[in-house]
Parts: structure tokens; C-alpha cells; sequence
């Protein structure tokens, strides 16, 4: 689990969540209810802090990628104001089938529960809440790789849309084409968020890496690994004001973020 850890300071963790497990534990009568989950590991993230940190929000299980801890009371207060004004700019990665006839767009699909008795699932309904997702194509092949980017934070929301529009993201079990068992695993990754955290400082921009079970379709649409230069781990002691020290190079160094849409100050 410390070795997931991309980004600590004095409120925030960011680690790296593996595809395959919960982030907490499922609700009576789900496949997770009895399983570990990534919270069962968070005792290991406390680095001298009396309690361990708590999620900031969610990812689904089968996703990877970039996952927000506070670390104590005050900061999951702040952060989940953030998320909950949609301050917080994420990007994820996707791999579907088939090939959107355009090059971008965006999906205004109102989402609303498939069955109020049956988990989590969702379907798209116009009378359901608002949901919006820009997307963009980084490359093609016999597959797509996409950018994705939630400007509303509804469950699933990603998964939906790609499968109204035409083309699931490969391994979906759920809305996809893929099999409950034995598929390629679902082609979903967190790879980029941007937390406005600190007054008068630049946003806190972290980058995940692509995990191995995208890595062979991703290079079919053109990823190039040896071009893919991510961001140094920010891993310093925090100081007394909750920002990142001065470190030496070794140690990581302070990313700024580049806005690329209106960042709130």
C-alpha cells in the first residue's frame, strides 16, 4: 500500500487503486460484503498521523487509478467540498470498442438507478440527474482509447455513456460485452487528477500509471510507454502548513498545474 502512495502532504493522500478490489466494503449480500477491500489497508497510511486517512470519494472496483484520502477530519470536510462543487478536475483513460465517429464531443445523458432493489446499476433516463462527460480520442485501432472527463460525478457515470453512445469500455460486465468471468478486465483508469487544495497555490496535479492489463490495447491505439513521462512522486514530510517542503530531487518535487479549463482560485 505504501508503495501506491503517488502524492502525500499534511491533508491529502493520493495512491494508486489497483483494478480488481472494493474500496470498502459491499453492502449485505454483495460480492464484496465479504471481501478485503483497500480500506482494510489503510493503517498503513496514517505516517505518524493517531488515525488512518478516510476516502474523499470513490472509485468503482474493476477501475485503477487516482484516489483521494484526507487524512483527518478538517481535510475530508475540505476535500469533499471540493468534489461535491465539481472543483476537482479528473481525467480518466478508457479502452472501448468500436470507434466514435467523431474525434470529441461531449454525452449529456441523465442518469437514474436501473432498479432501486438490484446494487448499484445505472441506465441512462431523461428524467434522471444531469450527467456530463467530455471525451476525447487519443488514438485507434481495432479499439479506442479515449480521454474521459465527468464534469458531474453520478454513479457510473463513464461506463453509461460509453455504452449509449455505442462503444463499451472493453471488460464492462455490466454494460459492456464482456463475460462476468474470465474477461479481459475492465479498461478503465483514473489517470489524472487536479485538486485545488491550497489558497494562492497552484493545484495539486497527480498522474497515475497505466496498469499492466491496459498497457497491450493501449499501444495498439498508439500509447507509446518510453514517451509517456509522468510526474515525479510527491512523497515529502509536510510541513506544519499542510503544503509540500522544499525536497531534493530524489524525494520528488512540487508539480504545478497547467489549467486547461478555468481551475477555481
Amino acid at each position: 500500500m505504501v508503495s501506491r502512495v503517488l502524492y502525500r502532504d499534511a491533508l491529502m493522500l493520493v495512491i494508486d487503486k489497483p483494478a480488481g478490489m472494493a474500496v470498502h466494503q459491499g453492502p449485505p449480500n454483495s460480492r464484496d460484503r465479504s471481501r478485503q477491500c483497500l480500506q482494510d489497508f489503510f493503517d498503513a497510511l496514517r505516517f505518524g498521523l493517531p488515525r488512518p486517512p478516510a476516502l474523499a470519494h470513490r472509485l468503482d472496483r474493476d477501475t485503477s487509478g487516482c484516489l483521494v484520502l484526507g487524512r483527518h477530519r478538517k481535510a475530508l470536510a475540505q476535500l469533499g467540498k471540493l468534489f461535491r462543487n465539481g472543483a476537482i478536475d479528473k481525467t480518466y483513460w478508457a479502452v472501448v470498442e468500436g470507434s466514435p465517429d467523431a474525434d470529441e464531443g461531449v454525452i449529456e445523458f441523465p442518469l437514474d438507478r436501473l432498479d432501486d432493489r438490484i446494487g448499484w446499476w445505472m441506465k441512462h433516463d431523461p428524467n434522471g440527474q444531469p450527467a456530463v462527460t467530455k471525451w476525447k480520442v487519443m488514438g485507434r485501432g481495432l479499439v479506442t482509447w479515449l480521454a474521459l472527463e465527468p464534469l458531474t460525478g453520478r454513479t457510473h457515470q463513464l461506463r453509461v455513456h460509453c455504452a449509449e453512445m455505442g462503444w463499451p469500455i472493453l471488460g464492462d460486465a455490466v454494460y459492456g460485452t464482456a463475460p462476468r468471468s474470465g474477461g479481459p478486465g475492465m479498461h478503465l483508469h483514473a489517470r489524472e487528477i487536479v485538486v485545488p487544495l491550497y489558497k494562492n497555490r497552484a493545484p495539486v496535479r497527480v498522474v497515475a500509471p497505466v496498469p499492466d492489463q491496459m498497457r497491450e490495447r493501449l499501444a495498439a491505439c498508439g500509447w507509446d510507454e518510453e514517451r509517456d513521462v509522468l510526474p515525479p512522486r510527491v512523497i515529502p514530510a509536510p510541513s506544519a502548513t499542510g503544503s509540500p517542503e522544499s525536497v531534493t530531487p530524489a524525494q520528488g518535487i512540487w508539480i504545478p498545474h497547467s489549467p486547461l479549463r478555468g481551475d477555481p482560485e
